[in-house]
This record gives C-alpha cells, sequence and structure tokens, in this order.
C-alpha cells in the first residue's frame, strides 16, 4: 500500500481525472469510441461537451439551425458529420474550415437554397455529398466544388435546381456517382451540353429513370436521352429572330458589295475601251499621215 501523498497515488488520481474528462458526452447523446449520437433527440442547438478526439457526429433528425465554425473547428479530427433532417439554411460560408479531414457529409432533407464556392472549399479530403431533398435549393455557383477533387459520390436530387454548370461536375476527377432524379429541370438549349455530358460520361446516375424535363411544357416527363434527340434537332437548326435580322444585314451586304463590284466593274470596262479605241484612233491617224507623205 502507497501512501495517500505519494507520486503514485497521485498520478492515479490524475488518470482517472483524465479518463473522465475523455468520455463525457453531450446531454441526450450517446457516445461509443471516437463516436457521437445524437439522432431524433430534438436538439434546437449544436450540443456542446463534444469530446475533442470525435470522429463521427450524428445529428439527423433534430432541429438545428446553425452549426457554429468555431465549435465545429476543434473537433479538428472529424471524418464524418451527419446532419440530415434539420433545419440548416444558407449561413453554412465557411461553416466548415476548421474541419479539413472531413470524408463524409450529409446536408439532405434541411432548408439550404444555394451552394458557393465558399461553402465547401475548405473539405479538400470530402469523398462523400449528400445535399438532396432541399426544396428550396435553386442554385449552386459554377465552381462551387472545384477544390473538391476527391469528390466520388454527389447527391443533389429532389432540390429546386433547374439548372446546373456541366463544368461544375465535368470537373470533378474522381466523381462516381452522381444523383440527379426529380429535379426541375429546364431542357432547353442552354441545357444541351450537360444533358450531352451525361449521356457520354462514364458517371453512374441512380434512378435514372426520374431525371427528366420539367419546364418546357412539350418536354415535360421526357427522359434525358429522349430529350438530347429533341433539343439536338430544335437546338442546332432553330432560328430566333436576332439570327433571322443578322441573315438579314449580310445578305443586304453581300448584295450591296455586289452591285459596287458590278459597278466598278463596268467602269473599268467602259474606261478600258474608251482608251482602246482612242488608241485605234490615233494609229489610223498615224498611217493616213504616213500614206499622204
Amino acid at each position: 500500500m502507497f501512501p495517500s501523498g505519494s507520486p503514485r497515488s497521485l498520478s492515479l488520481v490524475f488518470l482517472l481525472g483524465m479518463a473522465s474528462q475523455g468520455i463525457s458526452c453531450p446531454s441526450r447523446c450517446s457516445c461509443q469510441y471516437l463516436e457521437v449520437n445524437c439522432t431524433g433527440q430534438q436538439l434546437q442547438e449544436f450540443p456542446v461537451d463534444i469530446p475533442l478526439d470525435t470522429r463521427q457526429l450524428i445529428l439527423a433528425a433534430n432541429n438545428v439551425s446553425y452549426l457554429p465554425p468555431v465549435e465545429l473547428s476543434f473537433l479538428a479530427d472529424l471524418v464524418y458529420l451527419d446532419c440530415r433532417k434539420n433545419l440548416l439554411g444558407d449561413d453554412l460560408d465557411f461553416t466548415f474550415i476548421g474541419v479539413a479531414r472531413l470524408v463524409y457529409l450529409d446536408l439532405s432533407f434541411n432548408n439550404l437554397s444555394q451552394v458557393t464556392f465558399s461553402t465547401f472549399s475548405h473539405l479538400l479530403s470530402l469523398v462523400v455529398l449528400k445535399i438532396s431533398d432541399n426544396p428550396n435549393l435553386v442554385a449552386i455557383e459554377k465552381d462551387a466544388f472545384a477544390n473538391n477533387t476527391w469528390l466520388r459520390h454527389l447527391d443533389v436530387s429532389r432540390t429546386g435546381l433547374t439548372f446546373l454548370d456541366t463544368s461544375t461536375v465535368r470537373d470533378l476527377p474522381n466523381l462516381r456517382l452522381l444523383g440527379l432524379s426529380d429535379n426541375l429541370w429546364h431542357c432547353n438549349c442552354s441545357f444541351l451540353d450537360f444533358i450531352t455530358w451525361m449521356m457520354e460520361s462514364d458517371v453512374h446516375f441512380p434512378d435514372a429513370d426520374n431525371i427528366t424535363c420539367y419546364t418546357p411544357a412539350g418536354l415535360r416527363a421526357l427522359r434525358m436521352p429522349a430529350a438530347e434527340a429533341q433539343l439536338q434537332l430544335s437546338c442546332l437548326t432553330q432560328l430566333h429572330k436576332q439570327d433571322y435580322v443578322f441573315l438579314g444585314l449580310v445578305g443586304f451586304c453581300i448584295f450591296l458589295a455586289g452591285t459596287m463590284a458590278a459597278w466598278l466593274a463596268g467602269v473599268c470596262a467602259v474606261i478600258s475601251e474608251a482608251h482602246a479605241s482612242k488608241g485605234e484612233e490615233e494609229e489610223e491617224e498615224e498611217e493616213e499621215e504616213d500614206t499622204a507623205i
């Protein structure tokens, strides 16, 4: 037995204190090794007292409307974050600046309305991103995923998107799965490039039968292969009002240029003929003078 004040007993007390801190767990959440699960606890705010070594944080099915960047930045080892079915809105720019190791992020079933370059630009290791089932999501910036070059699985199904720039997903070298179903795609000539990329890409599109046009009315519910054929026919042969105006101006310019060229050719011909006639008359006069002599 060691005296109560011995160094060994003090070390044991210190280790026990550290252990008690290491197993702290947020209220109403369950904690296992490196995982904190707060699913369906009706949380209104981001939970406090999350162990700093947490690798997997599940906040699904709550009422959280804001993710505090500072508190998140304390979880530097976090690789898995599930925030589906919450009330997260548009204030996500620079939110994930401190969790650069994040590999999996689920923000589906929230209130997102746009994704900008600053939303996910710091997640350089991100592999899976789910932002489906955000009915108010109507805009994704062209370079929104420019820094997420490891992204393999991207899901934007069942949102309010009507358009997606081809380069937004075409420039992701590791993309293998892209969810696009049940959106409000506006299949016009500007969207033809994206549809053509879909048809030629090696990326897998789950639920492809439900990737259909919503507008215009003439193409509604048409799947992408059929829509591509229709748009190829109409967009590559269709002339708009400005096209007719341009062609009219070109035709007029050609007519005017042709008329001027013909007039100049006629003038040159007349001048040439006049000079030739004058030369012949001078020769005849010289011959007459020589004969008279």
